[in-house]
């Protein structure tokens, strides 16, 4: 797929990046390369392939499945500038 400078330009502008007029043209064919390469990566067979999290064939950490708390209650509270019975107050929002 190739890029103009009109796309590139709204690209972009819609990551919100500045790009100078004199780079538009510098980054048309990087931006081509890039999806030149992703469209070579998409016609690689990986039916047969697992996925897999790391190189290393290896079983993921597992925890408990607890509920708790958190037991944090008075660090949370701390700066809190108004509290009551453990809640943070808050002035009314809706009328």
């Amino acid at each position: 797929m190739a890029l103009d400078k009109a796309t590139v330009t709204k690209i972009a502008r819609l990551a919100r990046v500045r790009v100078a007029e004199a780079e538009k043209d510098a980054l048309v064919g990087e931006l081509s390369g890039i999806l030149a390469f992703i469209e070579q990566l998409s016609e690689i067979d990986t039916s047969g392939v697992e996925p897999m999290t790391s190189v290393v064939a290896m079983p993921l950490p597992r925890r408990d499945d607890k509920v708790t708390d958190g037991g944090k209650q008075d660090d949370i509270l701390a700066n809190a500038p108004e509290k009551t019975a453990g809640f943070f107050t808050i002035p009314k929002v809706i009328e």
